[in-house]
């Protein structure tokens, strides 16, 4: 009877702690989405915030560049290998570019550009954002009848939303063309062969659903990360925790979204 009630017990426990879990991520959805639409709303609202949007345009774009071209080109470079020894098993090798382009610019492109985008801009975002909270300059910008949400969450929000799409693109260049550099040039396939196959394959509605892809998912690494930063502890142990759930819960969400929104554009 005492092990069966023990049993009961650590059932209720376990599914009690599964119930608040629940309830907290749902609370924090609801504070996340209501904290980034209310940044938003102040879009249009004096003062503007261009100078600040252009320099987190460059802080996150320009400064993502050198890895988004790394990360490129030896993603092109491992589908150009591996999809040549595939094919040549059917004697398909003159179908290498289309097999590159398609790969790249639907699924590839948009989720490593964001996935890079998370690693370098992103957990930097909500570094910054917590570093401001435990030093209170966000306090000290609304003593002095600045808006904090105007002023730090908005620029951000707006600069991933933009700077994403910008970054998988040149991704998507550099992805197909280091790809066609070993497909062409090491394995031998036949150049006209590589580009006709590439650009027979690949329709305009195929790049249309990668560059969707990666607007919504920069503007989730933007709500995310800022949202992170924000509501996060006024302590560097505050700061550390929230600068790595928000890796891990943006990750998680591109992945989510990227199942969502190919199910729409297949």
């Amino acid at each position: 009877m005492s092990n069966l009630f023990v049993k009961q017990s650590a059932t209720a426990t376990f599914f009690g702690r599964l119930g608040r879990h629940a309830l907290r991520g749902i609370e924090q959805i609801g504070d996340a989405t209501m904290l980034g639409l209310g940044a938003l709303s102040l879009f249009f609202v004096r003062p503007w915030q261009g100078k600040h949007f252009v320099l987190q345009l460059s802080a996150l774009g320009v400064g993502s560049l050198i890895i988004i071209i790394i990360t490129g080109a030896f993603t092109g470079m491992v589908l150009a290998l591996q999809g040549y020894y595939t094919l040549a098993k059917f004697g398909s090798e003159s179908l290498l570019g289309a097999g590159v382009g398609m790969s790249i610019i639907r699924e590839l492109g948009p989720v490593l550009g964001a996935f890079m985008v998370i690693g370098r801009a992103g957990s930097s975002i909500t570094a910054e954002i917590g570093i401001m909270r435990v030093t209170e300059q966000t306090d000290a910008l609304e003593m002095m009848a600045i808006n904090p949400k105007q002023r730090i969450l908005l620029p951000r929000i707006v600069a991933t939303t933009i700077a994403v799409p910008l970054l998988v693109s040149i991704f998507d260049v550099i992805g197909i063309g280091s790809g066609y550099i070993v497909g062409v040039e090491l394995l031998g396939v036949n150049p006209g062969a590589y580009m006709a196959e590439l650009v027979s394959t690949v329709t305009m509605h195929d790049i249309y659903g990668g560059w969707v892809k990666a607007v919504v998912f920069g503007f989730m690494i933007g709500m995310i990360c800022t949202y992170m930063g924000y509501r996060s502890e006024p302590t560097t142990e505050g700061v550390a925790r929230a600068t790595t759930q928000a890796v891990v819960v943006s990750s998680v969400t591109v992945l989510i979204l990227d199942y969502i929104l190919t199910s729409f554009y297949l």
